[in-house]
């Protein structure tokens, strides 16, 4: 029987009357609009709410093929819109499967539900032998050092609270994934008494803001400064925030930078965002920092390693920083996410973009009264290359060849960037809106590229936005089941798997390492390359369902195959190109030793 004949029964409106209908009623009432899920008998009885209590709506049930690729949607899809999704995972084993999905979003300060099951908690309960492989005292225990918050509810009216507290705090700045544990015993337990859902008083808190006098201080810094800078981290998906980070430049005259690894804060096509988004510090940029006598940080990541990369002891940077950031709520002492410590004169804790709003205020005023903004720092933009290939025409790829095609193709499309590679140079193409780019995977774990894109691709999927994403071909090839989750709900995205045959990020590792001990750097190929067999990645695509072509191999050919793709996507479908690139980076990343 073909998928569009299977019966779906319809099921009469029915009381709440289980364990599981408590928790399914809890997450509509959070807003979960998705549930990401790879089935599991730990939460059969949640399945069973979600399908017969509520019938597969608000939240809708997304189907997933592996636990991993359950968290990447749920954190692209929370990249695009600022809000938590649902992530089901199957006991432990379905949560250690998801545990690198999690770190990447709570690296990235994401929020997210995630939902787990373990037990039957009561031994007596369970099954022979499965029931106690999925049973763990302390399930939390495996991810507690990378979330927010977790919980393990006993009864129906703890798991209400459990919901309500977890939609608090995920949402709360500082963001980051909650886990709630439903033991499975308790899921299918007849409810002893009516539980009566909460009414809508459980807002998220709003993020702090400043002293007055610290935003007095700060404003006087950087009007005080002749060559103030801006560095614009992390920010919201929120256009009133856009723009208030762009009328806060013009009126200190500052130049702005802005990173990579981040989504999209500033836009690079403005005057005062001279030079293009960073990876690694170019030598204009380190210029750049030196320079400056006054620096605001706005929740900038590894503040301290983008400043030694300008000088190695960092307390010996001559310009003033002030730092903003609620970050620290979040440190602790299991991963090193927190970074070194720089060396900041006023240390802020407020959100970023309340405290521009804040500001701008204290400027503006400044201003009216008669003080002057900076007017010695020109704001002199960097020359940009021009959109032209690296290669000759009809010669190899380049990895820098599929940004310049797709600025020169992108016309008027609102397009959004999922997801870049290390390959990607940031100098053509423009970030013009917050949601032009939605930034890197946050804790730098393989495997995340495809599902953030499908994350994205759902959020987005009546915005009249055009989802694309540039992935590498190691991270395509450990993620790349999620595309039967595209395929399945036709959800729109371009994947553009850059495909150099190699890992190659390790090669320049293994070439460091040679240069050291003087041994052949020749050898740093071997046990890093993906050839011989060449992977059919299109093949793989298609047998997802997803429509695919490639190898793609000339300048004209990848310009063809994208103006398909975008076809493609603007009809609603999924598409992959397979696009073979010659290996290098357009900026060489750091190497230990160097």
């Amino acid at each position: 029987m073909a998928r569009n004949e299977i019966p779906v029964v319809p099921n009469a409106p029915v009381e709440m009357a289980w364990g599981s209908d408590v928790a399914a009623a809890m997450l509509r009432h959070l807003g979960i609009e998705y549930l990401a899920l790879n089935p599991g008998a730990s939460y059969r009885g949640l399945h069973d709410s979600l399908v017969n209590y509520l019938g597969n709506e608000s939240p809708k049930m997304l189907l997933c093929l592996h636990e991993d690729h359950v968290v990447s949607i749920a954190h692209g899809y929370a990249k695009a819109t600022d809000r938590a999704m649902g992530a089901v995972l199957h006991s432990n084993v379905g949560l250690m499967h998801g545990l690198m999905g999690i770190f990447n979003a709570y690296c990235d300060r994401m929020p997210m539900v995630i939902v787990g099951a373990t037990g039957p908690v009561a031994a007596d309960l369970r099954r022979p032998w499965i029931d106690w492989i999925h049973t763990a005292k302390d399930q939390g225990a495996l991810l507690r050092d990378y979330i927010k918050w977790d919980d393990e509810p006993r009864t129906a009216k703890a798991t209400v609270e459990a919901f309500l507290r977890g939609g608090q705090l995920t949402h709360t700045e500082p963001r980051a994934p909650v886990y709630i544990c439903l033991d499975a015993g308790l899921q299918e337990q007849k409810l002893p008494e009516p539980i009566e859902l909460p009414r809508e008083r459980y807002p998220a808190a709003p993020p702090p803001s400043a002293d007055s006098d610290t935003v007095a201080e700060v404003a006087e810094m950087l009007l005080g400064a002749s060559a103030p800078l801006l560095l614009y981290g992390r920010g919201s998906r929120d256009q009133g925030a856009w723009d208030d980070r762009v009328r806060l430049a013009e009126l200190l005259n500052a130049r702005v930078m802005t990173s990579i690894r981040e989504r999209a804060a500033f836009p690079t096509d403005h005057e005062l965002h001279v030079l293009p988004p960073c990876y690694w510090l170019t030598p204009a940029a380190k210029d750049l920092v030196r320079e400056a006598d006054a620096i605001l940080s706005l929740d900038w990541v590894d503040l301290n390693g983008f400043l030694q990369q300008v000088m190695r002891q960092t307390d010996r940077i001559e310009g003033r920083i002030a730092h903003v950031s609620l970050d620290s709520q979040l440190h602790r002492g299991w991963s090193m996410d927190y970074f070194g410590l720089p060396p900041v004169d006023m240390p802020i804790q407020a959100g970023a973009d309340r405290f521009v709003k804040q500001l701008l205020a204290a400027v503006e005023a400044r201003l009216a009264d008669g003080a002057r903004k900076p007017t010695a720092w020109k704001p002199v933009r960097a020359a940009r290359n021009p959109a032209e290939y690296t290669g000759k025409p009809g010669g190899e790829i380049a990895p820098r060849d599929i940004e310049v095609a797709l600025a020169k193709l992108r016309g008027d499309r609102k397009m959004s960037l999922a997801h870049v590679t290390l390959g990607w140079a940031g100098d053509v193409y423009d970030f013009r809106e917050p949601l032009d780019f939605l930034g890197h995977d946050g804790g730098a774990g393989l495997a995340a590229g495809p599902g953030l894109t499908v994350g994205a691709g759902l959020a987005l999927k009546d915005s009249g936005r055009l989802v694309v994403s540039i992935i590498g071909d190691g991270d395509f090839m450990q993620g790349c089941s999620a595309l039967w989750t595209a395929a399945h709900y036709k959800i729109p995205a371009l994947f553009i798997v850059s495909n150099n045959r190699s890992n190659f990020n390790d090669e320049l590792h293994q070439e460091a390492v040679a240069k050291i001990r003087s041994r052949p750097v020749e050898n740093r190929w071997i046990g890093q390359r993906i050839d011989e067999p060449g992977l059919d990645i299109a093949g793989i695509a298609r047998a997802q369902g997803v429509a695919a072509e490639g190898p793609i191999g000339t300048h004209e050919e990848l310009e063809a195959a994208i103006l398909r793709g975008l076809e493609q996507v603007e009809a609603g479908e999924p598409y992959l190109l397979d696009v073979h690139v010659a290996t290098g980076y357009s900026i060489s990343p750091l190497s230990r030793g160097e």
